[in-house]
């Protein structure tokens, strides 16, 4: 479908891996994202990493801002969205240990940005 030909806006949600202590290339998610406004945009996550890495967390970085943390998923459970990513605009999906959704509803201009998932294991801490 030629986007230009029927009138309609894209815009482009840029998707990162974040690098933690471990190799990044355990964590899988596609480089860029073309979506038309108006329309949702769902970001896959998944990673190699075994299943004690069951905590997803996605962020989010919009143009001259700072990097937000938008949402904490575990599977079966629900998610911990930041305030500024509660309400109907955000959802975020987490079937297993392994992999994970975030979507955003009705895009527009101001959702361009960096999105990303990072994932981590359980650790206790010990006094």
């Amino acid at each position: 479908m030629d986007i230009i030909k029927h009138g309609l806006l894209s815009w482009l949600i840029f998707l990162l891996w974040i690098k933690g202590l471990t190799d990044a290339s355990d964590v899988t998610q596609p480089d860029i994202l073309w979506e038309v406004q108006g329309d949702n945009a769902t970001m896959t996550c998944s990673h190699t990493k075994g299943s004690s890495y069951y905590q997803m967390y996605w962020y989010r970085q919009l143009p001259g801002e700072t990097m937000k943390l938008a949402v904490f998923t575990l599977a079966n459970t629900e998610h911990s969205f930041e305030p500024d990513f509660r309400g109907d605009k955000y959802s975020a999906t987490k079937p297993d240990a392994h992999s994970g959704t975030f979507t955003v509803k009705n895009l527009q201009p101001a959702d361009k940005g960096l999105y990303f998932c990072a994932v981590s294991q359980h650790s206790d801490t010990v006094n």
